[in-house]
């Protein structure tokens, strides 16, 4: 018997009909039509080249073989729903698993520490791998199960990948305090006479900033490329070079660094961060608890930020500029 090719809802069928004792009963239990049981029956016989049932009056009779196939059959059935049920529910005290999270690295920064912290508290078997993906190869991954959810931006994926939206950023300039040139406020002269620090993965390439100042015919200094925002945040802590990223990370990054955050004079839009995931997790229920997990995290960040230890970096200076 060639199993890949057996259909597991005529077994389904064949313990109805053996518990009912007649087909009218069973396509009533399963809503399916007569013809539709008499023929799941008939491509059962022809499978295990037995009749199953015979009829005596109004009764099917199980055979001999029927009666020996059954409670395999009602054990193999029972384990299924039993399996599907816990995936239903998924208990995060109890399950083993390890998820695979794509995001870079200065959310991950903000992020993890909280995530790992409520996983320590309620999923202490739950074992959590950050990586970085190419955002190429994002839809793939996603597709392909060696990521379970994504952080990025606002990335072309196509029909069968989920997102949510979690904020918006905006773009601020991180200078040294003190720096020679940049108070409060930053004017777009200024801000291209300095000296930049850019944060990339890549060898070359430009950034979201960049390419609007391509479309102004305008140029910035790069002097240094860089992998991390945390080491461009020490290097602008230790230098008169300034560096152009996200208000909510830098000021989570700053916090603890001698550095000022200012708005930036580029008229760039806010840019949104998002939530990816594939759709055939979308009702997966471990698969919408890492979900929660991640936005309950990012939501508890962005109140910290606000009201905790970053408050220093993120309250605005009667002048106008972010102190």
């Amino acid at each position: 018997m060639n199993f890949n090719r057996v259909d597991l809802n005529l077994f389904l069928v064949f313990e109805v009909i053996y518990a009912e004792g007649g087909i009218t009963r069973a396509s009533e239990r399963l809503n399916l039509s007569q013809p539709a049981i008499s023929h799941a029956l008939g491509r059962l016989r022809k499978l295990f080249d037995d009749p199953l049932f015979t009829r005596q009056g109004h009764v099917m009779t199980p055979t001999p073989f029927a009666r020996r196939l059954i409670e395999p059959v009602q054990q193999g059935l029972r384990g299924l729903e039993s399996t599907l049920c816990q995936v239903d529910r998924f208990d995060s005290h109890r399950a083993r698993r390890r998820f695979t999270v794509g995001m870079r690295e200065v959310v991950e920064a903000g992020l993890i520490p909280i995530m790992m912290q409520r996983i320590e508290k309620s999923a202490p078997h739950i074992d959590l791998a950050v990586v970085r993906s190419e955002r190429r190869e994002l839809e793939n991954e996603l597709s392909a199960g060696t990521l379970d959810i994504a952080v990025d931006v606002h990335l072309p994926v196509g029909e069968e990948i989920r997102r949510q939206r979690l904020c918006a950023e905006r773009l601020v300039v991180v200078a040294r305090r003190g720096h020679p040139s940049v108070g409060p406020r930053l004017d777009l002269e200024t801000y291209l006479a300095a000296e930049h620090i850019l944060v990339t993965q890549r060898r070359r390439g430009l950034s979201v900033e960049d390419y609007e100042l391509n479309r102004q015919n305008l140029r910035r200094n790069i002097r240094m490329r860089c992998q991390s925002y945390l080491t461009a945040c020490r290097a602008v802590a230790a230098t008169d070079m300034i560096l152009t990223m996200a208000q909510r990370w830098a000021a989570h990054i700053n916090a603890h660094l001698d550095n000022q955050l200012v708005d930036s004079p580029l008229d760039v839009a806010t840019f949104d961060s998002y939530l990816y995931w594939h759709k055939h997790s979308e009702n997966d229920a471990a698969s919408a608890w890492l979900r929660r997990l991640t936005i309950d995290a990012f939501h508890e960040f962005d109140d910290a930020s606000r009201i905790g230890s970053v408050d220093a970096s993120l309250a605005e200076s009667p002048r106008g500029g972010i102190a």
